[in-house]
């Protein structure tokens, strides 16, 4: 968080989140939690925007279900 919010990087795609697990399992509607490894997968097609799509990933918990 601090990285991406105080520090401005663009680059950064927290794998131990649970948050973002969630709203990845949400988003991409797989049954069971990823694993940090998918997550690292699917997070090389957002270079240099991992945090964006980490905000995304946030957000799609906020959806109505």
């Amino acid at each position: 968080m601090f990285l991406m919010f105080r520090l401005g990087r663009p680059d950064v795609l927290p794998l131990d989140d649970y948050g973002i697990r969630k709203g990845f399992m949400l988003a991409f509607r797989t049954k069971e939690l990823p694993s940090k490894e998918d997550v690292a997968k699917r997070g090389e097609r957002w270079k240099p925007y991992r945090t964006v799509a980490s905000w995304y990933l946030w957000q799609a918990l906020e959806l109505p279900a």
